[in-house]
């Protein structure tokens, strides 16, 4: 699959800043279900200077339509990727034949709400579709756009209680960030990596949220 330029460049993260990274994760386990979750993020001094070197520009959502990022697709076996996500970050969940969790348990690190139905989750982007779109993803490929979409390897996607997902919907961290304060952390990291990783721009007000809550990491 052909990536967008700079993601191979991009990858070869030190060594320390991997070993770091190891580090600053701690807190993303303080949770009563110390589940695999999110992958861990960069460091917050490694998120810092990834964000200087990201382009500054105006966002544009002409054209946006959320079908132009195809979602879901097959992770693994019979799981696509809402049910990998799900079996990843719940604890003692239990799936059918088909991959469906049938029961579990699940933190939602945004809120601190613990929920027992899959239902009760959304999986989300945590740069959102539309934010991608605006930010550089207009001028990928349909291919691309789906790897973004369904990336399990990136701090991308996760489980959350659905109506504040809902709620979030496809804002960056200069309108909203997570309710609890001990993830916004590891949440604006988690942004600046993907952001990264995918060459994507951020805009002013963006950036100095960003910049912002970095500094108290």
């Amino acid at each position: 699959m052909t990536r967008p330029a700079k993601f191979y460049a991009r990858r070869r993260l030190s060594i320390l800043a991997a070993l770091t990274g190891l580090i600053a994760s701690a807190a993303l386990f303080n949770s009563p279900s110390a589940s695999a979750a999110l992958p861990t993020p960069v460091s917050a001094a490694t998120a810092r200077s990834y964000l200087s070197q990201l382009t500054v520009a105006t966002e544009n959502r002409t054209g946006y339509n959320r079908d132009l990022f195809p979602t879901w697709i097959t992770i693994s076996g019979t799981c696509n990727t809402r049910e990998y996500i799900l079996k990843r970050d719940g604890t003692n969940v239990v799936t059918d034949s088909a991959c469906a969790a049938k029961s579990g348990s699940w933190y939602s690190p945004y809120d601190g709400a613990t929920w027992t139905a899959a239902s009760d989750l959304d999986i989300d982007h945590l740069v959102p579709l539309a934010e991608a779109w605006d930010s550089g993803a207009s001028k990928w490929t349909t291919a691309q756009r789906q790897a973004f979409a369904n990336d399990v390897t990136r701090p991308q996607l996760l489980a959350v209680t659905d109506n504040v997902n809902q709620a979030k919907g496809d804002q960056d961290p200069a309108t909203w960030i997570p309710s609890r304060s001990a993830y916004v952390c590891t949440y604006v990291r988690a942004w600046v990596q993907v952001k990264y990783y995918y060459d994507l721009s951020v805009d002013s007000a963006e950036k100095t949220a960003l910049t912002n809550d970095l500094a108290s990491c």
